[in-house]
Order: C-alpha cells, then sequence, then structure tokens
C-alpha cells in the first residue's frame, strides 16, 4: 500500500495536468515599439487538428472570432481596435456554419497597440476568449493574463529623445573647425601667413626650433579660444554662454564693432591698436621662450577679430543654443584650431609658401567685398536687438531692402562701376570675378519678392520673422488657412493677453505667450499643450517655421489638434516683483526669459531652441522625444498624430 500511493499521486497528478492543458496554448508579453507605444503580444500554439478563429475579423460578416477583454484601466490605455495578426491566416469554407471561417492551424500571434509613456508603469490585465473549431464541435475557453510593462530605462535617466540627439564634443569640433579654416582665409588673417611663417624660419637658428615654436604658436592660438569658454562653462554654468550670445547688449556691441570695421575696410580709416597696448604687446611678443610666442598668438587674435568675429560670434550663438554645455567648449577650441591649422601646415612644409598667391590689388578687393558682406551679417546682430524690445524699427521688408542695396552695390563694385581710394585699376573682368558678380546679382533678385512678403525659406533664419512685415502679398489671396491670430475657433477659451500685442505666431496660428494663459486655454479647449521654446535670435526656429510649419498638413494640426504655446527664452521683460523667484541653482529669476529657460532646464531637462515638448493641461508629458530643429515634414506629422492619438487614448 505504501509503495502504491505515490504511484496513485502521481496517476492524479498526471490526469489533472493533462485536463488543464487545452487544445491551445497562450503566453502573454509586451513589446515597446517606441516612447509611448507598447504592444501587447498574444502568442497561440494549435494543437493538431485543431482550428483557432482569428482575433481579427478578415471580414464584415466573421461571426466566429477571438476576443480580448480588457479591465477598466486597461482599456483606457488602449490606442485602438487595429490588431496586428500574424499572416498565416487559414480561410476554411464550412456548409454547416453557411460562412467562410477563418483561423489558424498551427500558431497564432495577436498584436493589440495600447499607448504607455516610456517613463510609466502599467499592468495591462483582462481575458483572452477564444473560440475554436474540431470536427463538428466548437470548443471555447477564457485565459487570464496580467502583463506588467516598466519604465523604459534611458528615459528614466533623461536622455535625449529620438529627434534631438546631440552632436557630441567632436561633432562640435568638426563645426568650429570648419568655420575656423574658413575664417582664417579673411583679409586680416591671409597677408599674415607669410610673415609669421617667415619670422620662425628664420629668427630661432635651426629649422627644427622655428618649427617647434611655430607649433606652439598654433597651440597658444587654440588655446586662446578655447580656454575663456571652458572657464566660463565651468564656473557660470551651461547656461552662460547662451545668455551672454543673445544679450541685447552683446548683439549691440557685436553690430557697432562690425560696421567700424565695415568703414575701415571701405578705406576710411586704418584700426590698430592703441599705442600702449601696442607698445605693450610688441614688447612681451619680443620676449624669448614661450611667454613672447604667447603674446604673439595674442596679438594675432585682437588684430584678426575685425575678420574673425563675425565667424566667432555666429558660431557661439549656435553653438550655446544647441542646449549642451560641451558645444561651445568643443566648438570654440576647434575654431581655434582651424585659424592655427594654415600655420601649422606652413611652419611644417614652408616651400607651400611660394605657391600661395602674392598680395595685392586683388586682397584689397577681397577687403571691400567683405565689407560689404560685414554690413549685412550686421543687420542680423541689429535686428535681435529690434525684436527682443520691440522696436519695430528693422522690419521684414526693411531689412530686405537693405540687403538688396548692399548685394548690388557689391556687384556693381566688382565689375568696376564703383571705386575707393585703395583700389586698383581694372582693365578687364577676369572669369572669377564675373562668377562672384553673377551671384551678388542674383542674390538681389531672389530677395525681391520676399518686399511683398515672399517666404524665402533659404534665409528664414537669418531675416526677422514675417509677422513684423506691414505689407505681405500672400495674406490678400485666399489660401484656404486662416491669416489673422484671432481666437474665433477658440471661443471656449481666453484669447491671448501678455505680448500678444507685440508678438505674433507664424502664418496665422493663434499662440499664447505665457504658460499660464496657455493652461487655462488648454482646459477650456480640452487640447494639449505644444511647447514651443523658441527665441527671438533662434535661426533654427524661424526655419522650422518656414520650412515645417508651413506645411498644410502640419498647419492644420497645429490649429486644430493643440494649444500652441511659444515660451520665449530670451524675453527681456521684468517679471513683477511677486513672480520674481531664485530657482534650485540659486539663480535669479528676473524676466520672462529666465522664467521660460528655468521652466525648459527643470521641467525637460533641456536648453535647446527650438525644443517642442506636449503635454496635458496639467502639464503631464505626453512624449519623452525632445523634438528640435528637423526639417523632414513627414516625420512631424507622424509626431503630432501620435500625441494627439495618445492624448485621445488617456482621455477616455
Amino acid at each position: 500500500m505504501k509503495k502504491f500511493l505515490p504511484f496513485l499521486l502521481f496517476l492524479i497528478a498526471g490526469n489533472f495536468s493533462f485536463a488543464q492543458k487545452g487544445p491551445v496554448q497562450f503566453s502573454f508579453t509586451s513589446e515597446r515599439k517606441n516612447d509611448s507605444l507598447v504592444y501587447l503580444v498574444v502568442k497561440a500554439k494549435v494543437d493538431t487538428g485543431f482550428f483557432l478563429f482569428s482575433a481579427k475579423p478578415s471580414g464584415a460578416d466573421d461571426a466566429f472570432v477571438s476576443l480580448l477583454n480588457l479591465d477598466s484601466n486597461s482599456t483606457r490605455l488602449l490606442h485602438d481596435s487595429n490588431i496586428v495578426a500574424s499572416a498565416n491566416v487559414k480561410s476554411v469554407n464550412d456548409e454547416a456554419a453557411g460562412s467562410t471561417l477563418h483561423g489558424y492551424t498551427d500558431s497564432a500571434t495577436f498584436s493589440y497597440p495600447f499607448y504607455i509613456n516610456s517613463s510609466d508603469s502599467a499592468d495591462i490585465k483582462g481575458t483572452f476568449s477564444w473560440l475554436g473549431k474540431k470536427g463538428d464541435e466548437f470548443p471555447s475557453g477564457e485565459e487570464k493574463f496580467d502583463v506588467s510593462v516598466h519604465p523604459d530605462k534611458i528615459s528614466v535617466e533623461g536622455k535625449t529623445g529620438e529627434d534631438h540627439k546631440s552632436k557630441g564634443l567632436w561633432g562640435f569640433f568638426l563645426i568650429g573647425l570648419v568655420t575656423g579654416v574658413i575664417a582664417a582665409f579673411t583679409p586680416c588673417l591671409y597677408p599674415l601667413f607669410p610673415v609669421t611663417i617667415t619670422y620662425f624660419m628664420h629668427h630661432f637658428g635651426s629649422r627644427k626650433q622655428g618649427i617647434k615654436n611655430a607649433l606652439v604658436y598654433s597651440l597658444c592660438i587654440i588655446l586662446i579660444y578655447g580656454i575663456p569658454t571652458t572657464l566660463l562653462t565651468m564656473f557660470f554654468g551651461d547656461t552662460i554662454l547662451y545668455r551672454i550670445s543673445v544679450h541685447p547688449v552683446t548683439n549691440l556691441l557685436f553690430f557697432t564693432i562690425f560696421v567700424v570695421f565695415a568703414i575701415s575696410f571701405f578705406g576710411l580709416f586704418e584700426i590698430t591698436l592703441p599705442s600702449s597696448w601696442a607698445t605693450k604687446t610688441d614688447k612681451l611678443a619680443g620676449k624669448k621662450g614661450y611667454t613672447g610666442i604667447f603674446f604673439m598668438a595674442l596679438t594675432l587674435v585682437i588684430v584678426s577679430f575685425s575678420c574673425t568675429g563675425i565667424f566667432a560670434g555666429q558660431l557661439l550663438s549656435y553653438l550655446s543654443s544647441e542646449g549642451i554645455s560641451s558645444g561651445p567648449i568643443g566648438g570654440m577650441f576647434g575654431f581655434g584650431t582651424g585659424l592655427a591649422l594654415p600655420f601649422t601646415l606652413l611652419a611644417l612644409f614652408p616651400s607651400l609658401i611660394h605657391s600661395m598667391p602674392k598680395s595685392g590689388g586683388w586682397l584689397n578687393t577681397v577687403k571691400v567685398s567683405f565689407a560689404f558682406i560685414e554690413l549685412g551679417l550686421a543687420l542680423k546682430f541689429l535686428s535681435n536687438v529690434d525684436l527682443i524690445y520691440k522696436w519695430r524699427l528693422l522690419d521684414r521688408e526693411i531689412f530686405i531692402a537693405i540687403w538688396i542695396v548692399l548685394a548690388v552695390l557689391l556687384g556693381l563694385y566688382l565689375l568696376g562701376k564703383i571705386k575707393f581710394y585703395h583700389d586698383s585699376e581694372i582693365k578687364h573682368i577676369t572669369i572669377t570675378r564675373l562668377f562672384f558678380v553673377i551671384a551678388s546679382f542674383t542674390f538681389a533678385l531672389y530677395l525681391v519678392p520676399g518686399l511683398w512678403g515672399a517666404p524665402l525659406k533659404a534665409l528664414s533664419g537669418w531675416l526677422p520673422p514675417e509677422y513684423t512685415q506691414d505689407f505681405n502679398l500672400l495674406n490678400t489671396h485666399s489660401t484656404g488657412v486662416s491669416v489673422s491670430n484671432n481666437q474665433s475657433n477658440n471661443s471656449a477659451a481666453q484669447p491671448p493677453k501678455l505680448f500678444a500685442d507685440k508678438i505674433s505666431a507664424p502664418h496665422g496660428l493663434t499662440a499664447y505667450f505665457d504658460l499660464d494663459e496657455g493652461i487655462a486655454a488648454a482646459k477650456a479647449l480640452h487640447k494639449p499643450m505644444m511647447l514651443d521654446f523658441t527665441g527671438y535670435s533662434c535661426a533654427n526656429c524661424r526655419k522650422m517655421e518656414a520650412e515645417v510649419w508651413s506645411d498644410p498638413q502640419v498647419l492644420q494640426r497645429i490649429r486644430d489638434n493643440f494649444v500652441l504655446v511659444s515660451l520665449y527664452v530670451d524675453e527681456p521683460t521684468e517679471l513683477p516683483a511677486d513672480k520674481k523667484y531664485t530657482n534650485s541653482k540659486g539663480e535669479s529669476i528676473n524676466t520672462y526669459g529666465d522664467k521660460n529657460l528655468d521652466y525648459e532646464i527643470s521641467k525637460f531637462g533641456f536648453n535647446a531652441q527650438p525644443l517642442y515638448m506636449f503635454t496635458d493641461a496639467n502639464q503631464n508629458p505626453l512624449s519623452d522625444i525632445k523634438y528640435g530643429y528637423d526639417k523632414d515634414i513627414q516625420k512631424f506629422i507622424n509626431h503630432l498624430d501620435g500625441i494627439k492619438a495618445k492624448f485621445d487614448a488617456l482621455d477616455k
């Protein structure tokens, strides 16, 4: 009896196990597709001779299907009923049922889409009611499941989304390197190449020592550009260079400097260092050893600033707006390397000096041409100040008109119709000069339609925004899109108030320029918010608005599906006294721009512009993707549709 009892228990257990095993075995798992979309994957293994009905009806008349039943919480997360079923479906004509049956005879997979943020966790619970056929019988059953979806580790750690990837330190370095090489061949630096290299080759006795000192000279140039940037970032934080680059005083200073330099290039006067500076630097540069070489490099950087400053200023502004502290550091080290690279190459291969074109009248032509270009670029700095203070002195049509005049004058100058004091006599037009003439006049003609509102997308990052244009011919014709900044279609919400009389959203969109106003509108309209972190001096913001937002499908989605909240991070208007505060880093937040930038950093961990984030009225993020500058229109449409679908799913 004692020996029989274990055997009996074994038979009972075996029979119980066999009884529990049905004709279909199921497994339930989750699979994440992106930052907000998760699939519940139902896999079924079908026994031989059994026919499992599909969970995805193949026709409207399908009477026999398997069904997914969710609890109330899981139903709220379900995207839609668009089930993805495996392709090995069989079709069987059944005379008794009087219809065609669709199902599986070996295995089946059904995937159901759920919207679950990658930073959230969720439990998908319910039952899967299956129905099958074996002979003349229609067996059925119900499988319970509870699948846990965990937060995505990358999202929890606060990494940037796939749409705003950092270029990395080396990427920024390469951008600076290319910019520096271009700046090295401006009229201020080019004549110094042979003089400097000849000095190093003949002043220090041996060629080996000359090469060594020339390399030290190049290294000093790199350090002069890179070290101040590094120190500023280390001591004052990641945003200091951005704040400096967008500050009105900085922009006014750059505008003044470049206008003065341009006038000097025209030949009105010669810019030289103050005599006291010149005496001191000459004396220090004359010292033996590395100290003298360092001050020689410093003198070069100061003297060449009239040409290199325009490149360094624009580079620093671009790198600072990327939202990465390593951007300005890597970029300015790259810029210094680009400037120093010709000196390094000429020191290693001094014979190259003899193949370089000699300075002459052509160099003065380059200098004067550069003066026209400097005047045009200087307007960008003044335009930034004009937009920040809302003076409306340099509206879009005025800006374009000045550029047209400068382009025409440059073309006439290159043709020899305009001459300056130091210009040589032009006996004939060279082919090179002719092509520059053609480019100049072509550029002027391209600008002309912009006087009447043409978008000029290729220059959208440089020109003032379209709302500053007093007359826009495009707005006088029916385009099928509203072009007035009103709240006629948003009657349930209060219209924008703060800054609405001074700033307008592009393409006639209604935008709020204050977060609290945007939240109130989102609650009233029951819509998600599109947070547009932007800036008056943000070139990529204007490009996105001109090249992506202008698409009719994008425009329709922003207008109909979202409450647009444009937060300018360089808005200088003082906050009311009771709204000023000190943030977690101990920084004083005194202006609306400071407040918007601090909100962007503290809420989303980023300080780049443009940055498009989406939340509900309670400021709960609808996506982890930090969507920045990207000219792919369809990609942006898909992103907007995904956000809207998730909002609708959560709102059920």
